[in-house]
C-alpha cells in the first residue's frame, strides 16, 4: 500500500511538473508615466515625428576648447589597457579627434536613413525604421526590431542595415528594420522618474511596433538589447515571431547549470559540451570569477552611483572617450589588454567608434544611459524576469570573444524553444558592428528556419 502511495505521488508530481512547464508563463507590467511632472489630461500624443541628426559650429568648437584644455596623465611603464586605457593611445585618439575626424560628414553618415521620435509613455522615443527599396514578387518584407546596448547605440547596426533590407543574395529573406534607442540613450529623452528598467523599455518598445502597424515582428539584440528583447518576449509572446540574440548570460541558474560546473571539466559529453565549452569554463574560478572580477568594476559602479561618475564623464569628451572606448577594447577580445593601442582600431574605424562617442557627447546621455544599470540591478538579480522562460523560437549567435561564454545546455534553460544555436568564427561582444555579415548570415538562417516552421 505504501509502495503504491509513493508510486502515485511521484506519478503526480511528474505530471504536475510536466503540466508547469508546458504552460507559457506571461511577464506582467504596466503603463507607467517617465515624462517630468504628473499626466497631462486627455489622450496620449501618437504623432510620429521625422527627426534629422545636426549640428552646429558652436557645439564644433565647444567640442574642440574642451580637448584642448584636457591634462594628460602618464600611463605606467608597460601598462598597456591592463589598468585601463593607456593615456598614449588616448593622446593618439584625441588628436584624430580634433584634427582629422569630420563630424559634419559622419552626420550625413547618421542620416542616410531615416529617424523619427514619437512620445510613449511622456517620453520621446528615437528610432531609425529603414524599409527595403525592393521586395521580391511575391513576398514582403519582414519586420524585425534590433535593439543595442551599452556602450552602444542605434549606430552599432549601420553596418548590418543594408546587408538585411537589402540583400544582394535573391534567396534571402527581405527585411523591414525598426532600430530604437533605449529610453536615456542617444536620441530618446531620458526618464524623469526612477523605475525604467528594461521590462519597462520592453513594453514601450511593443507600444512603439504597434503604433508603426507592426502585431508580429522579429527582434534581435545583444548587451542590454538581450534583455530588452528577451522581456519583450516575455511580455508578449505572441508578438514575437522569432528572438534573436548573441548575448544571453545565465539569468537564474539552476541544478543542471549547477552541475555542469562541477562535473563538466571530468565529463564534458554528459553535459554536452564542446571542446570551446570547456576552453571558456574552465578552471571556473580563473574564467567565471576572476575575470569577471577584473572587467565589472563599471557594473557596480553604475548599478550604485551613476551619477557621480556619470557627472564627470558628461563635463569631458576626454574622460568621455577613454570610458567608452576602453570597452570597445577589452570586450572585442581580453588580449587586446597586453597591447600598447588597445587592438582599437584591428576590428574597428576611429571614425566610426569616434562617431558612437559623438552620439553620446551630443545628447549628454551618458548620465541616464548608465542609470539603466541602477535600474536594472539596483534591486538585485531576483526579477521576476530571472524567473520565466522564453517560448517563442530563439536563435543563438554563439561569438568566441564574447564576454560571458554561454553552452547551448544553460540556453535552453530560459530559451526552451531554441532553434538554432550556432558557433561563429570570430567575433567579440560588439558583435554587429564588428562582424555584420556573419551576423546577418546568421539571423537569416534562423528566420528561414522559423518562416519555413510557421508554414508548415
Amino acid at each position: 500500500m505504501l509502495t503504491e502511495v509513493l508510486v502515485a505521488l511521484l506519478v503526480g508530481g511528474l505530471l504536475y511538473f510536466l503540466v508547469q512547464r508546458s504552460r507559457t508563463q506571461v511577464l506582467r507590467t504596466e503603463d507607467g508615466w517617465w515624462g517630468p511632472g504628473a499626466p497631462p489630461d486627455g489622450g496620449e500624443d501618437i504623432t510620429i515625428r521625422p527627426f534629422t541628426v545636426s549640428t552646429s559650429a558652436e557645439e564644433l568648437e565647444d567640442l574642440y576648447r574642451r580637448i584642448d584644455q584636457t591634462r594628460p596623465v602618464p600611463s605606467l611603464e608597460d601598462s598597456h589597457f591592463t589598468y585601463g586605457f593607456n593615456s598614449q593611445c588616448l593622446q593618439t585618439v584625441l588628436s584624430y579627434w580634433r584634427n582629422n575626424f569630420d563630424w559634419r560628414r559622419q552626420v550625413d553618415r547618421l542620416n542616410q536613413y531615416p529617424h523619427f521620435k514619437t512620445n510613449i509613455e511622456g517620453i520621446d522615443i528615437h528610432y531609425l525604421h529603414v524599409k527595403p527599396k525592393t521586395v521580391p514578387e511575391g513576398s514582403t518584407a519582414l519586420p524585425l526590431i534590433m535593439v543595442h546596448g551599452w556602450p552602444g547605440s542605434f549606430y552599432d547596426f549601420y553596418g548590418l542595415i543594408p546587408l538585411l533590407t537589402e540583400p544582394s543574395d535573391p534567396s534571402h529573406l527581405v527585411f523591414e528594420v525598426v532600430c530604437p534607442s533605449i529610453p536615456g540613450y542617444g536620441f530618446s529623452e531620458a526618464p524623469h522618474k526612477k523605475g525604467l528598467d528594461s521590462v519597462r523599455a520592453a513594453h514601450i518598445f511593443h507600444k512603439l511596433m504597434k503604433r508603426l502597424g507592426f502585431q508580429q515582428f522579429y527582434a534581435h539584440g545583444g548587451d542590454w538589447g538581450w534583455l530588452v528583447t528577451t522581456n519583450m518576449a516575455q511580455l508578449e509572446p505572441r508578438s514575437i515571431r522569432g528572438l534573436h540574440v548573441n548575448f544571453a548570460p545565465p539569468s537564474n541558474p539552476g541544478l543542471p547549470m549547477t552541475l555542469s560546473l562541477m562535473l563538466g571539466r571530468r565529463f564534458p559529453k554528459l553535459f554536452g559540451f564542446t571542446d570551446t565549452d570547456v576552453e571558456r569554463l574552465f578552471p571556473c574560478m580563473e574564467k567565471l570569477v576572476i575575470e569577471s572580477i577584473k572587467e565589472s568594476g563599471y557594473m557596480h559602479i553604475q548599478a550604485t552611483k551613476p551619477d557621480t561618475v556619470g557627472r564627470g564623464l558628461n563635463d569631458s569628451p576626454v574622460g568621455l572617450a577613454a570610458y567608452i572606448l576602453e570597452k570597445f577594447s577589452t570586450w572585442t577580445n581580453r588580449d587586446f589588454r597586453d597591447l600598447e593601442d588597445g587592438g582599437l582600431t584591428r576590428k574597428f574605424s576611429l571614425d566610426d567608434l569616434l562617431t558612437n562617442v559623438m552620439i553620446y557627447w551630443t545628447s549628454g546621455c551618458i548620465v541616464s544611459s548608465m542609470r539603466f544599470y541602477k535600474e536594472n540591478l539596483g534591486k538585485g538579480l531576483n526579477a521576476p524576469h530571472s524567473k520565466i522562460p522564453v517560448d517563442v523560437p530563439t536563435g543563438f549567435a554563439c561569438f568566441p570573444n564574447e564576454l560571458t561564454h554561454t553552452p547551448k545546455l544553460w540556453l535552453k534553460q530560459k530559451y526552451r524553444n531554441l532553434v538554432t544555436f550556432t558557433p561563429m568564427a570570430r567575433g567579440g561582444h560588439f558583435a554587429a558592428m564588428e562582424e555584420p555579415q556573419l551576423m546577418a548570415e546568421d539571423i537569416q538562417n534562423f528566420t528561414k528556419i522559423v518562416e519555413k516552421q510557421r508554414a508548415v
